[in-house]
């Protein structure tokens, strides 16, 4: 498995703006896209430029949305922790299950404890290490 952190482009590549013809020489607006495959790719274009204006208005469209949904979620994640927890409870200690959910609720409280932020890799291993210890080699 590879560390997507560290993976590096793959290559660097410079578009023209169909609409402007802005380059790099000209102090214009650069703007920075890096694709799926890692693919860096650069544009350059005027501040008038009628491709530059949609790009901007698309981008503060998606941020917009995206900070309502971050409020409509940090509103309903009290309740529907609590609705784990709710169900968790009915789930017998005997139950095959039962270390997969208690594994559940300790990853969801680390996350609850900062919905700030994401759960850290190495939280992720310690609260699996503790429900699921590893098999001793010898």
């Amino acid at each position: 498995m590879t560390d997507s952190h560290q993976e590096q482009p793959s290559t660097r590549r410079h578009v023209d703006c169909q609409d402007c013809q802005a380059g790099p020489d000209g102090g214009d607006v650069r703007t920075i896209s890096v694709g799926r495959d890692m693919t860096v790719t650069e544009i350059w274009h005027t501040d008038t430029c009628p491709t530059y204006t949609i790009e901007r208005i698309l981008l503060e469209a998606g941020a917009a949305k995206v900070e309502e949904q971050g409020g409509r979620a940090k509103d309903a994640f009290p309740a529907a922790h609590q609705r784990l927890h709710e169900a968790a409870a009915t789930i017998p200690a005997d139950n095959a299950a039962a270390p997969f959910v208690t594994a559940l609720l300790e990853l969801i409280q680390a996350q609850a404890d900062d919905t700030g932020r994401f759960v850290t890799l190495p939280t992720w291993t310690e609260i699996l290490d503790r429900n699921f210890p590893p098999q001793d080699p010898t």
